[in-house]
Parts: structure tokens; sequence; C-alpha cells
């Protein structure tokens, strides 16, 4: 049995069209939810004591540090995971280590219309990172600090990247939403 905290919050600014495009989540859905803040204590408790992992773990950290930082003033601690990374060392084979290619290439099926929601994507994880630690034991990871020697590895040859606008949410003056 796995626990699953899940909710809208108001973002307390207006949801770009491309996000809605990609989440189907509108103002609409969010105008009358509670704002972060009210839900932080929550998600404190959640990671407290916990391996905070996702797809792209620096990105989805940032975010929620962001905003925890703003809604109490303090930095967000903790250990991190990221199914990206541990796939790229695991799974050098694919073409590309998206949350799409790996449920994929392990049969994680994503169901229609979760993709890109909270619950969804991190379920879909949740699945990628059992079969990727299963696949991790065969490289002598059987324990936190093993894993964590096994990624500071890093990859082969790593990929020179363009750098792309920050994806952190930035204040707006006016609703664009009417």
């Amino acid at each position: 049995m796995v626990d699953v905290f899940e909710t809208l919050v108001n973002p307390e600014r207006s949801i770009p069209p491309f996000i809605t495009r990609l989440t189907n989540i509108s103002w609409e859905m969010v105008r009358d939810k509670a704002p972060f803040r009210d839900v932080c204590a929550d998600v404190l408790r959640a990671l407290d004591g916990n391996v905070f992992v996702a797809h792209n773990a620096s990105f989805d950290w940032r975010f929620v540090s962001a905003e925890v930082a703003r809604s109490t003033g303090r930095e967000l601690t903790g250990r991190r995971l990221c199914t990206v990374r541990l796939s790229r060392r695991i799974l050098p084979q694919l073409r590309s280590r998206s949350l799409d290619w790996v449920a994929r290439h392990y049969g994680v099926e994503i169901p229609p219309g979760m993709r890109h929601r909270a619950a969804g994507d991190a379920l879909a994880t949740a699945h990628c990172l059992l079969r990727l630690l299963q696949d991790a034991r065969a490289h002598g990871c059987e324990r936190w600090s093993e894993l964590e020697r096994f990624l500071a590895r890093g990859t082969a040859k790593p990929k020179r990247r363009r750098r792309r606008a920050s994806g952190m949410p930035r204040p707006v003056d006016k609703d664009t939403t009417a």
C-alpha cells in the first residue's frame, strides 16, 4: 500500500496557456483552491525523513524549495534521487530517458489524462524507480551509500545542453486568464 498525497493549489498567479495545454489544469480548476502555504505543512510532513524522488529531481526540488521558502521562510533540506540520472546509468541503450521512454521500457502504463499531472507522473516514476533499483542491484547497489557512489561516477559522455529559460514561476501583476 502506498500513500498518495495530491491536491490542486491556487498558484496565486495566472497559469500560462502552455501549462494548461500540457496538464489540462485551468485557472477555473484552481481559482478556489487553497494556496501552497495552506498545504505546505502537509508537504513537509510527507518529505520528513524520506528521500525526495522525481524524474528530473533538480527541477522539481527547486520548484518545491521555492514554494516552501516563500511560504515558511525556511530552506528545504533532505536527500534527493533523480530517476533521470539513475536511468542514464542503468539504461544507457535508451535513446531518451524521458519518463515516457523509461516507463515504456519497463512496461509501466500512465493512465490517459494522468501524464504531466503530479500524481500520475509520481506514480509512474515510483514504478520505474522500483525497476531501476532492481536493476541497480546488478551494479552492486544495495544501500543508499552504494547508489550515491554509483551515481557520482556519472555517465560516459555528458551531453552539451543549451541553456533554457527558467521553468520557475514568475509573479504577474495582472490576471491574464480573463
